[in-house]
């Protein structure tokens, strides 16, 4: 039979390992997706994502999502990609706090949907571009290309980073006054072939891309007869996702700071009792 006095170092032990479990158990579960974020992953990578990495995570102009994460905890990687982008890649920063369009629960949803291919996922729900009405365009004179053929091309590829109409989101404003003499070329060039270093990929199929020469001509087209103003819209006010921190890195040293803080008492006891 144990003596008395070890007892309470039992009961002691028992109550810090409960604790612990609970505390494990907790944070798991803040961190596991429900259907309902998943559902939200899907349609914001449809309506955001997909145009570049393709509806499957595939990639298309660019990054393959669908893959396993080498990494301890993918989900603040992925996250943090997605917030702050990657300098000097087509990868922007999506989140509201560096000028993007998305909220912190916005992207906690991504993640999750995202990192559900690891376990065979969830179904893609294919993109659908939005058509925007617009009025019956009149081509540019000497430049190739019809422009109401490139409206159509435009939103199903340029529009999630340029705004529907050229006025900019993610990527640069496109309705303006064009300062060359043949604005067209320039234009064509860079939908073709990009901006290394920049946001901006290379479109054309000769490069990658998935645009026929045609496309792109409709495109540049589209973009000419685009007015030279808009008014931009007021930039959305940050939503920060409740209780997100912790569901990261600060559930983490939210966890380690109660464990050491534990160990201390089960120590402070221990030399009190004897």
């Amino acid at each position: 039979m144990w003596p008395s006095k070890r007892l309470p170092k039992l009961a002691l032990v028992w109550f810090l390992a409960l604790v612990c479990l609970a505390l494990n158990v907790g944070l798991a579960s803040a961190q596991t997706p429900d259907s309902g974020q998943i559902d939200l992953g899907a349609r914001l990578f449809a309506d955001n994502c997909a145009v570049c990495h393709g509806s499957d995570g595939q990639g298309r102009v660019g990054a393959t999502l669908s893959k396993d994460w080498p990494s301890l905890r993918p989900d603040l990687l992925v996250r943090s990609t997605i917030e702050s982008g990657v300098p000097g890649s087509p990868m922007v920063a999506w989140s509201q706090q560096k000028g993007g369009p998305l909220t912190a629960a916005d992207i906690d949803a991504l993640v999750a949907y995202i990192l559900s291919w690891q376990t065979g996922g969830f179904p893609a729900i294919p993109p659908t571009a939005t058509p925007h009405p617009r009025p019956v365009l009149t081509a540019v004179p000497d430049v190739a290309g019809d422009p109401n053929n490139g409206a159509i091309v435009y939103d199903q590829n340029c529009a999630v980073c340029h705004g529907p109409n050229g006025e900019g989101r993610i990527g640069a404003t496109l309705s303006k006054d064009w300062p060359a003499l043949r604005p067209d070329l320039s234009m064509k060039t860079t939908i073709s072939n990009g901006i290394p270093g920049s946001p901006m990929p290379a479109w054309s199929q000769d490069n990658g891309g998935p645009l026929a020469e045609t496309e792109i001509n409709n495109v540049v087209a589209f973009l000419l007869a685009l007015p030279s103003t808009y008014v931009q819209p007021e930039p959305a006010t940050p939503t920060p996702a409740p209780n997100a921190f912790f569901s990261g890195w600060g559930g983490i040293i939210l966890a380690l700071a109660l464990f050491v803080a534990l160990v201390s008492v089960a120590i402070f006891v221990q030399t009190r009792s004897k």
